[in-house]
């Protein structure tokens, strides 16, 4: 044996060792016994679909138990009733990304609650905006649906005669992997009206500095909005103290709220009591709601950006993850989300760079979200013999690997096996085994 591979074993020996006082130490560990953990399976996709837990089936159970027992009655008689369940798990939400509960709702999903805000937040009757203004700045790594949503609602009003007419530009990457603030900032022209930017940059991981790219926009009289699908139930946001005016989230993805969850917004005060763009019955004043008046009622809070009847069965299981997420607590979570992720990016670059690999995401713990990317020109195939291996990543084209382990059932020996199932895989050269033209599902 040779001394580079003596020392290399050394390393992972330690490394190894490293995870099981870590483990030993995890403040958090008990969560894990919580959730459904697939047999035999490293879970790494936390975010792209949270696993299962206990206590969001058994809400699920209880919400149709309800409707068994109540019929039409669960909206008044169900505990807490139907009719008031987006407010109440409001409340929840509210807490982890930093808002007051009527400025927040759950309701819709990610792209529709952007095509209403870009409905409500872009019209004549709001005096924070300029009609002077024609453009709307987004990031070369937007999320495609945001991308599309933005896209499409450009089309319609200019469609409608605007002038000027409306135009999407996206801030560049130097690097093809990362945003740089400075860059955003000298974007913030002033014919830009509305910008929308991730909390954290789906590919690569990267959290930008959303305190400090909201003071630069509304130096500007600008709004700016943020994508947090990406960050809610990982990062602890302050958006109403940082003034942001408008942000969207999904619930399925570190809130562990299941396949097509409902999701949720957040509406800056001073904008509460426009008119939705996008109307509907749930838009109403609750003590008007029912008495079906001919004209809109609107609720003056973030509820009015409800618009039809709330999907009770895809809301029911973030009665029980928001619970336990909450007796965790964001901070411990966060916490654990920072140690996880430096751990991965550590053993990725002892074990893994000699192979091609590159970790993208940030080292810095402020800079960093909740998963760690790897570029590597074969990251499909090496993704496709992970899973077979009973390692369960997640691609991103052209080249990302995603690790994303979740702070409530992931554990730092998880961590360290799936980079040592990497490694074998790279050794052998088994990836090459695999066809590249077959795309990984999600």
């Amino acid at each position: 044996m040779g001394e580079g591979e003596r020392n290399n074993i050394d390393s992972l020996s330690r490394l190894r060792e490293e995870a099981e006082t870590l483990d030993a130490q995890d403040e958090l560990a008990a969560f894990r016994s919580e959730f459904y953990i697939p047999s035999g399976v490293i879970y790494l996709d936390g975010n792209s679909l949270g696993l299962m837990s206990h206590a969001a089936e058994a809400a699920v159970l209880r919400v149709l138990n309800e409707w068994k027992r109540f019929g039409v009655g669960g909206w008044s008689d169900a505990s807490p009733p139907w009719f008031n369940l987006a407010e109440e798990l409001a409340k929840q939400v509210a807490i982890l990304v930093g808002t007051e509960p009527d400025e927040t709702i759950v309701a819709n999903s990610t792209t529709v609650n952007l095509h209403q805000l870009l409905a409500t937040l872009l019209c004549p009757d709001n005096p924070c905006i300029s009609d002077a203004r024609d453009t709307i700045l987004t990031d070369c790594f937007a999320f495609p649906s945001d991308a599309y949503a933005i896209d499409s609602y450009i089309r319609l009003t200019n469609a409608g005669g605007r002038k000027p007419q409306l135009r999407r530009i996206s801030v560049p990457s130097t690097d093809g992997y990362l945003l740089e603030e400075d860059l955003i900032i000298e974007s913030m022209t002033p014919d830009v009206w509305i910008i929308l930017l991730p909390s954290v940059v789906y590919t690569s991981g990267q959290l930008l500095d959303m305190r400090g790219l909201t003071f630069e926009a509304h130096r500007r009289g600008i709004l700016i909005g943020f994508d947090c699908s990406h960050s809610i139930g990982c990062v602890p946001h302050r958006l109403s103290e940082w003034g942001v005016d408008f942000a969207i989230w999904c619930s399925y993805k570190y809130l562990n709220g299941g396949p097509g969850a409902t999701g949720g917004l957040y509406l800056n005060r001073r904008h509460i009591g426009l008119a939705p763009g996008l109307a509907g019955w749930f838009s109403s004043r609750k003590e008007n709601q029912l008495a079906m008046l001919p004209t809109l009622s609107r609720a003056q809070s973030a509820g009015a950006m409800q618009i039809g009847t709330p999907n009770i069965l895809s809301m029911a299981p973030l009665c029980g993850t928001l619970d336990l997420i909450h007796s965790a607590g964001p901070e411990r979570i966060r916490r654990k989300s920072e140690a996880l992720t430096d751990y991965l990016a550590r053993l990725a670059n002892a074990h893994l760079v000699k192979f091609g690999f590159r970790v993208i995401t940030p080292p810095e713990a402020n800079r960093r979200g909740g998963h760690i990317a790897l570029a590597h020109p074969e990251a499909i195939r090496v993704c496709k013999a992970l899973r077979d291996r009973g390692v369960i990543p997640d691609y991103r084209p052209p080249d990302i690997v995603r690790f994303a382990p979740v702070p409530l059932y992931t554990s730092f020996a998880e961590c360290c096996a799936a980079v040592e199932a990497l490694r074998e895989i790279m050794e052998s050269d088994i990836h090459l085994n695999y066809p590249e033209e077959r795309p990984l599902i999600p």
